[in-house]
């Protein structure tokens, strides 16, 4: 891979990741209802779904479902129901920090990891990003060259959002505006369907 291309790749793999999606609106309500610490698993989890569905689109993943239309549908119903369900779990979490009993838990790693698989936006970007990336010529390397730098890229992305989680916590100790934040993102979550509709 030429240093033009791994920049270009490295470009898009810091724009892609930094922007807001499920996985970054999750973080940031993961940082201000848990902390840091309790979403480390999450981030963790994040990544390493990310990375395999990266190399299953790269091994002929996104290929299956561009020629079969019927599946293609069934996982757009399932993305759009599965982030439904998350949006009303935020929206509607209990507005206590995670500090009391009756709190809500954060994501675990194996549910971060596995909603990769629903994830439109992490979709979007691993068929981009092997579809430009990978060469014809060395398409195993490249493959995991695409992969390492999504995750080079991807951990501090993942801190980047669930700080901004973190610098809201003390504005949002008060329980009415802890339960508009969360009924906020979880519009936020809904919203991110809109290039499952289109």
């Amino acid at each position: 891979m030429s240093t033009d291309v791994l920049l270009a790749l490295t470009t898009f793999a810091v724009v892609s990741s930094l922007t807001p999606g499920p996985n970054n609106l999750m973080l940031m309500t993961s940082g201000v209802n848990f902390g840091f610490r309790r979403t480390i698993p999450h981030m963790l989890g994040i990544e390493l779904g990310f990375g395999l569905l990266l190399l299953a689109v790269g091994a002929g993943l996104g290929a299956l479902l561009h020629s079969a239309p019927g599946l293609q549908l069934a996982m757009k119903i399932a993305s759009a129901a599965y982030l439904l369900w998350l949006s009303w779990k935020i929206a509607f979490s209990k507005a206590s920090m995670g500090s009391g009993a009756r709190a809500e838990k954060p994501i675990t790693f194996g549910q971060a990891a596995l909603f990769q698989v629903v994830n439109p936006k992490g979709w979007a970007m691993a068929l981009v990003a092997m579809g430009a990336y990978v060469s014809a010529d060395a398409p195993i390397l490249s493959m995991l060259v695409v992969v390492a730098a999504f995750l080079l890229v991807g951990i501090p992305t993942a801190v980047i959002w669930t700080g901004f989680g973190m610098a809201l916590r003390n504005f949002l100790a008060d329980p009415r505006r802890l339960r508009a934040f969360n009924l906020v993102m979880g519009l936020a979550l809904v919203a991110t369907l809109w290039p499952l509709l289109r």
